[in-house]
């Protein structure tokens, strides 16, 4: 699961929860909601993924029931809220399974004391009666108490424990439905949660109507009014921007020096000494020793000794959630990436307002996500079943804008090869997953520029069991249990490998996602976030304990860390051949630095893994004459850090100055209105 999807998990999957203490409950016992439930579709642009309910029982504990399942990943939970004389839990219990496994977890006021015990941690603190405990994942139709609760909430605000405060403000009104289901609902923001805040939508009286983000959470009647409620959100949510681009996004009007740095040549991948990079009018002037370029009277001038500057840094495969993102993936350097699948409306209307100067946001490079039709397809994913689909599909992309079509796994042959013949035609980059039945060797010839994330690359030395079922849970578990046991020098993966060099295949490894599905145990935080702990609000700081997917029968944690080093051993092999690398982290982008430092761990030098992140994305999206080098000429896209990547490329995070397009910009400034307390350690 993605960082833009643990948000989302935290945002609207719940403001959440988890339960029993003992075996993990079987389906079969699980609650079954009576006939009278609200009931809620879980929906996205790609189609319907299960349903959610809530009811109270005849002891008046409020129960809800979640069924719900995600690209082969099945969640089945139910919660149970029994409510003290305040209003508030004084007991909860979770039951059930999603991808990390059990997902046990209690919460109980006892002799003015709150204690709970969650897959990742357990606590007390003293309870005064006025806070809610906000558990790590639930039933989504848990919101509408969450909600509800808020809602009434003096000043509508709540204390939280283990820690943090929630605060609801009402963003905007929507018309829904039509004819006798005709109405107008509110969405309301949550913020205190994570650093985007979490939407919710209430009916005129304060009642919970449902949820719209990353996915929606709607009543059946209501699913067609999705794309009508997105709309109006980030339309309400948009208004923001203008002070943020008003603060940050202008132009120096004088020049800017960066003076006395070390600085990355990432055409050379070398490191220099002692220079002076001059920038003005958003364009890079001069570039050069110290002592020999002339910095005008009137520059601003920036101190680099003991700092190192870099070109901007890419995040080739990072997922846009909203336009709040920009302002935190300026703040770690990212001043270009790449969004391979997006809900389509939110995508186009978010590059016009960059386009148009009114988001302050990285350059985003954007490819339409495809994929076939059925309980497995992808979420706000383009659907194409026949190759007149997928022609269709990639016209539409090239037609709204798109950099690139991205190809998912429930995807079958012929649609794949009409669109891809299609796509080429059309000059549109295509990469994506490898379909089920296929290995990458077929999709490469199939006429894919780029295999997406490195169980796909691994893919191609699976047995059959698992290449066939390989648009569910099996693309995961097959290359978690047998990865380690591939030996990178013989067939099938010496074959492919020449393949993908003769054909100059790109490969987007994100080892990042790989890294946090296959090594930690639950309570283990995930090593992406570990520099952030302490900087972000404590309920996504928590989220970032949750350990990776449960092994399957038979397959331990230890197998599947063997199976990540093979993966990790895959990444240093292809770059070795020739294979070009981009980095990317199927994240929110939080975690770019964390995927150079697995490139540096499995045998890239510094230097070479900053290429990853510089010159090599930006040529393969074919803007390297504009930006992806320290160039005289180019658009002065740069992020100086302070200390020595090339001996510490964990120094990447530690930013100092942004420029973007030439807007100068201070990274602390701009953590703190991302929502970050203070820098990365």
């Amino acid at each position: 699961m993605t960082l833009a999807h643990k948000f989302r998990s935290v945002l609207i999957a719940s403001l959440l929860c988890s339960t029993p203490l003992a075996a993990q409950v079987p389906k079969e016992q699980l609650l079954s909601p009576p006939a009278d439930a609200e009931s809620f579709a879980i929906i996205s642009s790609g189609g319907e993924h299960g349903t959610a309910s809530i009811w109270t029982q005849p002891d008046g504990q409020i129960a809800s029931r979640i069924s719900f399942l995600l690209r082969g990943m099945v969640t089945e939970v139910d919660e149970v809220i029994k409510l003290g004389s305040n209003g508030l839990p004084e007991k909860i219990v979770l039951r059930g399974v999603n991808p990390s496994g059990d997902v046990a977890e209690t919460f109980e006021i006892a002799d003015g004391k709150a204690v709970w015990k969650s897959p990742i941690d357990s606590g007390s603190a003293q309870y005064d009666g006025t806070a809610l405990y906000l558990p790590l994942g639930g039933t989504m139709s848990d919101l509408k108490y969450f909600a509800e609760v808020l809602h009434k909430a003096p000043g509508r605000k709540l204390k939280l424990l283990p820690s943090g405060e929630l605060r609801l403000s009402k963003l905007v009104d929507i018309p829904v439905g039509s004819g006798p289901t005709a109405k107008t609902i509110s969405s309301w923001r949550i913020d205190g949660v994570s650093l985007d805040p979490a939407l919710v939508l209430l009916d005129e009286q304060g009642k919970f109507f449902g949820t719209v983000q990353w996915m929606g959470l709607l009543p059946k009647a209501y699913a067609g009014d999705m794309q009508k409620i997105t709309k109006a959100q980030d339309d309400a949510l948009a208004a923001e921007n203008p002070a943020m681009v008003e603060r940050f996004g202008k132009v120096s009007p004088i020049p800017v020096a960066f003076t006395d740095v070390r600085l990355f040549d990432s055409l050379s991948g070398k490191f220099v000494d002692g220079q002076t990079v001059l920038v003005d009018q958003g364009r890079i002037k001069a570039v050069g020793d110290a002592t020999k370029i002339r910095v005008p009277r009137m520059a601003k001038t920036i101190d680099g000794r003991g700092k190192t500057l870099l070109p901007g840094l890419w995040d080739a495969h990072m997922h846009v959630g909203s336009d709040r993102q920009g302002l935190m993936l300026l703040s770690i350097g990212e001043t270009s990436a790449r969004n391979p699948g997006g809900d389509v409306a939110s995508t186009v209307e978010r590059a016009g307002r960059i386009m148009r100067g009114e988001l302050l946001f990285p350059a985003i490079y954007s490819s339409m996500l495809i994929d076939g039709s059925g309980p497995l397809a992808a979420q706000m994913a383009v659907t194409a079943d026949t190759p007149e689909q997928a022609v269709a599909a990639v016209r539409q992309a090239k037609e709204k804008g798109f950099a690139g079509v991205k190809f998912y796994t429930s995807m079958q042959k012929e649609p794949l090869l009409a669109g891809g013949a299609e796509a080429k035609k059309l000059g549109l980059h295509v990469h994506g997953h490898i379909p089920a039945k296929l290995r990458a060797s077929q999709a490469i010839d199939a006429g894919y520029d780029e295999v997406t994330h490195i169980n796909m690359v691994m893919m191609e030395a699976m047995p059959d069991s698992v290449v066939e079922v390989s648009n569910g849970i099996a693309r995961f578990n097959g290359p978690g249990q047998y990865a380690k046991d591939v030996d990178l020098d013989a067939e099938p993966m010496k074959s492919l490998i020449a393949k993908m060099v003769a054909k100059k295949t790109v490969v987007d490894p994100t080892l990042v996602t790989f890294e946090g599905m296959y090594v930690p145990e639950n309570g283990e935080l995930q090593e992406a976030y570990a520099a952030f702990q302490g900087t972000m609000p404590s309920t996504t700081e928590r989220y970032f304990r949750v350990g990776g997917f449960q092994p399957p029968e038979g397959v331990t944690r230890a197998d599947w860390r063997a199976s990540f080093a093979k993966m990790e051993a895959l990444v240093s092999k292809l770059y070795k051949a020739g294979v070009p690398i981009v980095a990317g982290t199927d994240g929110g982008g939080l975690e770019l630095a964390r995927e150079l430092e697995l490139y540096v761990r499995a045998g890239l030098t510094p230097g070479e893994a900053l290429q990853t992140a510089t010159i090599v994305p930006a040529r393969m999206v074919g803007a390297d004459s504009d930006t992806g080098s320290i160039t005289v000429g180019k658009e002065a896209d740069l992020v100086l850090v302070e200390g020595d990547p090339s001996k510490d490329i964990s120094a990447v995070r530690r930013t100092k100055w942004v420029m973007s397009d030439g807007a100068l910009m201070n990274a602390d400034e701009l953590r703190e209105a991302a929502g970050f307390s203070g820098p990365p350690r």
